[in-house]
């Protein structure tokens, strides 16, 4: 609550990246860190940790956290809740006077929402060696480089690359659900068995603009209705892959535009981006393809061209690490909390730590599963549940190391 108190004051709960009310939660939270006994720095790619040595220097590292940036107007749980969860589990380590052998860390990775630059996970990114030296160049709209913010937040984005992790024996971050799965079915904690990739597509399609009281409807040429049929395939097509036992699967048409879009005017042109999510990329494969042979066929049978299908963005899925979602679960439901195994159809830093270390995620419940806004709410006893698990899980990571045959998921999230 107090961190949720570092807002702009015209619009709660909004503490943006590379913003100068980011810099001061990050120096409370620094503050807390070294209260906590750890030493604290920010890496190269501008990732605020807190560090706890262990008994052993020759030992990796167990890493936790999140981010403490929002969305304009958000809440105060995302992300949040999660670097708050990971600094009480080095507290409740250092009031039971309990050593690890392994380090601990506390991180609070830079800028994981959407930032100005139009790239999020910057972080984390970096961590994983994939902030890319495009990337880097990125200007927002003030013409600042990424590069020159990074720096101002005190990363060393020249040496980007000494950001790089290979000593993490595992990864763990606890997050709100940002859905409504777990209040609904009355369960503690969810255990994340992937994040979804997400994939976001362009259509077009051209027609004719007549006017729309004298053009008899046998002889229009309505993009609009191309549209229209677009997004109610896309929902039924949805609904009907959400329905099967291969993992979460979702799809919206969040962008439409009509042109010349106006009440008299027959649509000439119209555009859509589809957003589609899914824990399986068979299932979107098969989606897509689908998708490419609707619209088609819409076109035909509206008289009008689609004119554009582009794949703008594209990320893989990131499936957690079996053996941590088996000890979390195991620490869950020994602490008397149940458990939900549950995919994430949002993205997280997990997704990228997963391409270098073994990496995991718990969830707790938000009410009415709502998320990126003022009204985000998740009760202390659900974070304390959360928190208690990732306390348990590190004590039981520091004797029972992740099997060898455990490796990172190369190439998701790239």
């Amino acid at each position: 609550m107090a961190l949720g108190e570092l807002t702009e004051p015209d619009a709660p709960y909004t503490r943006r990246s590379f913003s100068p009310m980011f810099l001061k939660g990050r120096e409370w939270l620094s503050q807390r860190f070294a209260e906590a006994g750890m030493a604290v720095r920010i890496d190269a790619g501008g990732n605020r940790i807190g560090r706890l040595a262990g008994a052993d220097p020759a030992s990796s590292t167990i890493m936790i956290g999140s981010h403490s940036d929002s969305v304009p107007s958000g809440g105060r749980f995302d992300g949040i809740a999660g670097v708050i969860a990971a600094l009480e589990v080095v507290r409740a380590l250092r009031n039971a006077g309990r050593a690890l052998n392994h380090a601990v860390e506390v991180v609070d990775f830079l800028a994981e929402e959407p930032s100005e630059f139009g790239l999020s996970c910057i972080g984390s990114r970096a961590m994983a060696g994939c902030l890319l030296d495009d990337m880097l160049a990125y200007r927002n709209a003030g013409g600042e480089t990424l590069v020159a913010a990074i720096d101002r937040m005190g990363g060393d984005a020249a040496n980007i690359t000494q950001a790089r992790r290979d000593d993490i024996a595992a990864f763990l971050e606890l997050h709100i659900e940002q859905g409504p799965i777990l209040e609904a079915t009355r369960t503690d904690l969810g255990i994340v068995s992937a994040i979804a990739g997400v994939t976001r597509v362009e259509i077009r399609f051209e027609g004719r603009a007549d006017h729309a009281g004298t053009t008899p409807m046998h002889l229009r040429r309505d993009a609009g209705l191309g549209a229209a049929a677009t997004m109610a395939f896309v929902a039924a097509e949805a609904g009907r892959l959400a329905g099967t036992d291969r993992g979460h699967f979702v799809a919206t048409t969040g962008i439409v535009t009509l042109s010349p879009n106006a009440a008299n005017v027959i649509p000439g042109e119209a555009r859509l981006v589809v957003d589609i999510r899914a824990e399986d990329d068979g299932v979107l494969d098969a989606f897509l393809a689908s998708l490419d042979a609707q619209t088609s066929a819409i076109a035909q049978a509206t008289r009008i061209e689609r004119a554009g299908w582009k794949i703008l963005s594209r990320t893989r899925p990131a499936h957690c690490d079996p053996y941590l979602r088996k000890l979390l679960g195991q620490s869950a439901r020994g602490l008397g909390y149940s458990t939900l195994d549950m995919a994430s159809g949002a993205g997280h830093d997990a997704a990228f730590m997963s391409t270098i270390a073994p990496s995991a995620m718990v969830f707790v419940p938000c009410r009415e599963g709502r998320s990126h806004m003022p009204e985000e709410w998740a009760t202390p006893e659900a974070i304390a549940a959360g928190a208690a698990t990732l306390l348990e899980t590190a004590m039981r990571l520091d004797t029972e190391a992740v099997p060898a045959d455990e490796t990172p998921m190369q190439g998701a999230w790239q």
